[in-house]
């Protein structure tokens, strides 16, 4: 699904996001939701002009497993070269356990929504093999040339990466528009986050990223400034 110009979404609907952005004839792929998502890939690339062949690498924002999806078989298969913040790499190896502390307030059926939904595209992961990482700061050499910011508190190497060219902030689980654990939608902090407070507080880090268009890791895009949806976030964190 086309989201923005050299910008599209993997799957019909927005439960579990992995994105494709285009720069000149070269795509690179946001996080690899479910492995079951891989079989939307040549639909969502033909839309684009695109193939299999075109993809240089795989770039995830954290190291949670509906994140991971089908990266280690596009690593194995195509050879695409796959990265994540060194603060995670182990976790996206899966040397060591998930650091989520629960998921916080529940609704019976957004969450069997979700366990259903997932079931449907591969609920089951195979960690990396291999990966490479990336730092705070750093430019990706990547079609896009993302710039990395770190906003630890989902994960300890949750990062949202900045496509200036397109315009767009691609914030991972950084936060959500749409909380697969209560249903409810707007900005918010992702359920399943190691410290939720943490992840809150550090918002503040993308407040000043210039951008129009905020892409989360659940739910649909937001068509404003990182500092709007910042804004946001935070008011739904007092009201809850």
């Amino acid at each position: 699904m086309e989201i923005a110009p050299g910008i599209r979404r993997l799957g019909h609907d927005s439960i579990v996001n992995a994105y494709l952005v285009e720069d000149g004839t070269e795509v690179t792929i946001v996080d690899a939701g479910l492995s079951g998502l891989w079989n939307d890939l040549p639909a969502e690339l033909t839309a684009m002009g695109r193939t299999l062949d075109d993809i240089r690498a795989i770039v995830l924002t954290h190291g949670h497993s509906d994140h991971i999806g089908f990266a280690e078989r596009g690593r194995v298969e195509r050879g695409w070269p796959v990265s994540v913040h060194e603060l995670d790499a182990a976790l996206a190896r899966g040397e060591v356990p998930n650091p989520a502390k629960g998921g916080g307030p529940m609704r019976p059926l957004p969450l069997l929504g979700f366990l259903w939904w997932s079931l449907r595209h591969g609920a089951r992961t195979r960690h990396l093999g291999a990966v490479s990482t990336y730092c705070d700061g750093a430019t990706l050499d990547v079609p896009g040339s993302p710039r990395v910011t770190l906003v630890p508190g989902h994960t300890p190497g949750s990062a949202v990466l900045h496509f200036a060219g397109h315009g767009a902030l691609l914030v991972g689980d950084a936060l959500c528009t749409y909380a697969v654990t209560t249903g409810r939608s707007g900005p918010q902090i992702a359920p399943f986050s190691a410290d939720p407070q943490l992840a809150l507080t550090n918002l503040s880090r993308i407040e000043g990223i210039e951008a129009t268009l905020v892409l989360p890791g659940h739910g649909l895009e937001w068509k404003g400034s990182p500092a709007e949806a910042v804004q946001f976030a935070r008011s739904e964190a007092r009201a809850s």
